[in-house]
């Protein structure tokens, strides 16, 4: 059992610092720009938040593709609320027993608690590159964000399609972070050739 509460603040933190006029921004994310990601953020909180508490998922629990026209205008106050829900459901230990459904995928609750994770703390990573705001992990968190999405890529070398992109090859002797976003398919020193910003 982790707590996700250290990953969910630092995106929190990050949201209030995302200004209206670099929403339209590309990020590292292939196919979503700012406001699409923040939007997606969104919706994989009160996800995550439902597969904690084992119930049905807003939506049918399907995955839908980051569309930034359902961002609305209050969510530098809503995102952090629901990613507050998030850590909160996932403090239970209940949320990390049994089988749980998310993205109409069924998995262990065990491993459903990591993906959250995972999601939090790689997306927190591409609100961070795209808006220029300084990123930061606990480095137990990354550690175990990283043994799930290396896992995964062993199983899936050219990547998953909606998930991930083939891997970015990144040193072995790089930081965690840095691996573990080359295995997501993204560039780590994506920000500092970015266009725009």
């Amino acid at each position: 059992m982790l707590d996700l509460e250290p990953a969910t603040r630092v995106l929190t933190d990050l949201v209030p610092g995302v200004r209206d006029d670099q929403l339209s921004l590309p990020t590292p994310c292939a196919e979503a720009g700012l406001g699409d990601l923040l939007a997606h953020v969104d919706g994989f909180s009160i996800a995550f938040t439902a597969a904690a508490t084992k119930t049905p998922s807003p939506g049918g629990g399907q995955r839908a593709r980051p569309d930034a026209s359902r961002l609305g205008t209050d969510w530098r106050t809503r995102i952090p609320g629901r990613l507050a829900a998030l850590a909160a459901a996932w403090r239970e230990p209940a949320a990390w027993t049994g089988r749980t459904s998310v993205g109409g995928q069924d998995f262990p609750g065990e491993v459903t608690g990591v993906i959250a994770l995972d999601e939090v703390v790689v997306h927190g990573w591409d609100i961070a590159a795209t808006s220029g705001q300084q990123f930061r992990c606990e480095p137990h968190l990354l550690e175990a964000a990283y043994g799930l999405v290396h896992g995964v890529v062993a199983e899936n070398p050219q990547g998953v399609p909606g998930l991930f992109e083939p891997p970015v090859p990144v040193s072995p002797a790089a930081p965690l972070l840095d691996r573990l976003i080359g295995l997501t398919g993204r560039d780590p020193h994506w920000q500092t050739h970015r266009a725009g910003g």
